[in-house]
């Protein structure tokens, strides 16, 4: 090739990805299955994900001169490949409005039946475990620690495998602002104990419980003949009653001394889909084959092999419909809570202003997770990348001709 040994790429892709499953794929899938609008646009992001298909930026070292191309990202919320640099500046913004208190972590599940209702209405559904799970957390906090608490909830909808398994993580602050004759006051919890988990899973189950029964009551008439949200043969009184004869699945724990690995933890979560590129081992014979972990069997590593239509039929199920918050801060941790939070500082003996959020820059962030600079030159390891170019998208015919030189740009090596 011409340009080969004087053009690098910007990152080069794992062996096996989502998109490959998609572009192999794909078309046999939409023949079988029908699509959300998200969906599809989920399916586009993913497969153009750092290819000329979205444009990208040339480079030039400063010392010997050569080039390095990279191509954009499609900061896709569903895309494997995007994400972190977003976690980081979230997980930057929630992080200054910790306290040097005992944190919790609170999950709350939901019963395996209403899985069927949230493929058919997921933005009901998944807004009434917020609901839910927020309206408990409150009642508690003033119940057993005797004012607001604050928290923050985030949606997680799958499982090791990509099969359904709706829950919700919080953090939850060990303490409460309550409202006393002389004044608001920060009365802490104890460090190992926040609430009564059985009783807290009892009124969490029969609390969603009862708003279902109220979404049926509101919707159902509209519905008549068709069930409950569109499903055939759905008797709300009788799934309600199967779902309150079992005990609900609430965890509660300690959060480490330091919170901020928590939210870390949470932030794995906030701009993440079911499953990442590196847990695909093998796409071949319309099977895919990846990595996950049993937690049956004490978390063992083991590998499964799904048909790739599944596959994707798995994945796009985690989809949120357009517009849909994964994350919410309820109490202290909303954002209309900064007065009390600054009395709280102050109470606990630190600066009432809230620290500001750290500006991250992205190449310092990278060279953090990287651990040397990325802007050195990758040819000659001395000198530095500056940006020479921007260009957009590229056109299948100019893509060949770049193929043709010794530039990757129609997609398949970048990653």
């Amino acid at each position: 090739m011409l340009l080969d040994s004087f053009v690098a790429m910007g990152t080069k892709r794992p062996k096996y990805e989502v998109a490959d499953v998609f572009r192999k794929y794909g078309k046999a899938y939409r023949r079988q299955y029908s699509l959300t609008p998200e969906q599809s646009k989920a399916m586009w992001a993913i497969v153009e994900c750092r290819t000329a298909a979205l444009g990208g930026y040339v480079e030039q070292c400063d010392t010997c001169g050569k080039l390095r191309m990279c191509y954009c990202s499609c900061k896709s919320r569903d895309c494997p490949k995007c994400g972190a640099w977003e976690k980081a500046k979230w997980l930057a913004r929630l992080e200054r409005k910790l306290l040097p208190i005992p944190y919790f972590h609170v999950v709350f599940t939901t019963d395996h039946r209403i899985n069927g209702l949230a493929r058919v209405d997921p933005w009901r559904i998944y807004n009434l475990l917020f609901r839910t799970a927020a309206k408990v957390l409150k009642a508690y906090g003033q119940q057993y620690l005797g004012g607001e608490i604050g928290f923050t909830i985030v949606l997680h909808t799958w499982g090791q495998t990509m099969n359904e398994h709706i829950h919700v993580h919080c953090i939850v602050t060990g303490g409460a602002w309550q409202k006393t004759k002389d004044g608001p006051r920060w009365q802490s919890s104890k460090k190992t104990f926040l609430f009564p988990v059985k009783k807290l899973s009892r009124d969490f189950r029969d609390e969603f419980c009862e708003g279902l029964k109220q979404l049926y009551r509101r919707k159902g008439s509209a519905l008549a003949g068709e069930g409950l949200f569109g499903l055939e043969g759905v008797d709300v009184e009788k799934l309600v009653t199967q779902m309150r004869s079992k005990r609900w699945e609430v965890f509660i724990k300690p959060a480490p001394d330091d919170p901020k690995k928590l939210c870390d933890y949470l932030g794995k979560y906030t701009q993440k889909i079911a499953i990442s590129n590196y847990r695909i081992v093998d796409i071949s014979d319309g099977k895919v084959s990846f990595t996950y972990y049993d937690n049956r069997e004490g978390g063992t590593k083991k590998v499964m092999t799904l048909d790739a239509l599944e596959f994707i039929r798995r994945f796009l199920q985690h989809v949120l419909p357009a517009g849909f918050h994964r994350i919410r801060h309820y109490g202290l941790h909303h954002s209309s809570k900064r007065g009390a939070l600054e009395q709280i500082r102050e109470q606990l003996g630190l600066a009432p202003e809230l620290p500001e959020s750290p500006k991250l820059e992205l190449h310092e962030w990278l060279e953090s997770i990287l651990g040397q600079d990325p802007r050195v030159c990758p040819f000659c390891g001395e000198g530095r990348m500056f940006v020479r170019t921007e260009f957009g998208p590229i056109s299948p015919l100019k893509g060949k001709v770049l193929s043709f030189l010794g530039i990757p740009a129609r997609g398949e090596v970048m990653g």
